[in-house]
């Protein structure tokens, strides 16, 4: 079974859509959260995401824009960007962020957010997070996004192994439990402004991490046209 994997795609349509098509065919699509906030797109991404039946949870900008958590805890950029959305996004596509379900799991994966443990806010960015998320999911796998950077984590015991997967690499799964994140289809933060995915094999038991080109000056010139605060649009060109 070959599933796509996104997550992170912060209404960002360029993104999503070269994502989607470099990926091709895929048996299923799943996506780790935040399909909306910092971007300009949120009704297209929602939307594109529905037609291919994915199967999604939500993130902190999905629920911030839902109404489902007080925005204080956002920075000032993204609190402002949690505010349009919550304007420009439609009833129906509202009503569908409101109602996806907090974590899932499905066969050997778990999908989070941010962490089994506190799958909305937390982020997982060193092993010792990493070390006490093993004990929050019983599945062999965890899927995650949130902090924008594609990364494995191996238990290994007392500690948690780190990988950081370079573009267009493979990652072997065996009997080692590991959480893994994708990185970022439409706000990388890893110093590569392409959008980043996974493509699971469930036959090889592989995860390979690919960059998908797109255009990025299309969606800054959206974004500058609408008024979003310049930080979020220039960040787009580094990657960062």
């Amino acid at each position: 079974m070959r599933i796509g994997i996104v997550s992170d795609v912060h209404s960002n349509l360029p993104a999503l859509t070269a994502v989607l098509q470099a990926m091709g065919e895929v048996d299923a699509l799943w996506s780790l959260g935040d399909i909306v906030g910092y971007g300009p797109y949120p009704n297209e991404c929602i939307e594109l995401l529905r037609e291919r039946r994915c199967l999604a949870i939500p993130g902190n900008h999905d629920w911030g824009c839902a109404g489902k958590i007080a925005l204080d805890d956002f920075n000032v950029d993204a609190r402002w960007a949690c505010r349009w959305s919550q304007d420009a996004v439609e009833p129906g596509n509202m009503e569908y962020l409101a109602s996806l379900p907090l974590t899932l799991t499905t066969g050997d994966f778990t999908l989070a957010h941010g962490s089994p443990h506190e799958p909305i806010w937390e982020y997982m960015a060193y092993p010792s997070t990493a070390r006490l998320s093993f004990h929050y999911f019983a599945s062999r796998y965890c899927l995650v996004g949130h902090t924008h950077v594609p990364l494995v984590f191996l238990d290994a015991g007392a500690q948690a192994e780190t990988l950081h997967p370079k573009p267009n690499s493979l990652v072997q799964l065996d009997e080692t439990r590991a959480i893994i994140n994708p990185g970022s289809v439409g706000q990388p933060r890893d110093g590569n402004p392409e959008a980043a995915y996974g493509l699971l094999d469930t036959d090889s038991w592989q995860v390979e991490f690919r960059r998908a080109a797109y255009d990025v000056a299309a969606i800054q010139v959206r974004m500058q046209d609408l008024g979003f605060p310049e930080r979020l649009i220039k960040r787009l060109s580094y990657g960062w």
